[in-house]
């Protein structure tokens, strides 16, 4: 499993970071994408900033006309402002946790 280590002290214990401090944060959520599910359709833009954690599957992350691909045990930051969307990018239903922050900017 790469980037995962075990800590000091641990046994059977596999740990990866999957993000730093990126704001504080305002809610959280789980999503299951279905296969050839996402969305929305067409990018859209709010204040909040995510995080989006990869946990089985794989995401297609939309940034205005690019694609960013996040695999199982990944993450990505989204800056809420940046035209975004998430699509599931495998054939299997693929697991999401979502990680809404307050901006930067705010």
């Amino acid at each position: 499993m790469q980037g995962f280590i075990t800590p000091p002290n641990h046994k059977g214990f596999s740990a990866k970071r999957l993000f730093d401090e990126n704001g504080k944060i305002k809610w959280g959520a789980i999503a299951y994408i279905d296969v050839n599910g996402g969305g929305p359709e067409g990018n859209h833009t709010h204040k909040e900033d995510h995080i989006f954690i990869v946990v089985d599957g794989e995401a297609r992350i939309m940034l205005d006309d690019k694609a960013v691909i996040v695999k199982k045990n990944e993450s990505v930051f989204v800056n809420g402002m940046t035209p975004h969307s998430i699509w599931n990018n495998a054939n299997q239903t693929t697991v999401v946790i979502k990680i809404s922050t307050e901006s930067e900017a705010e």
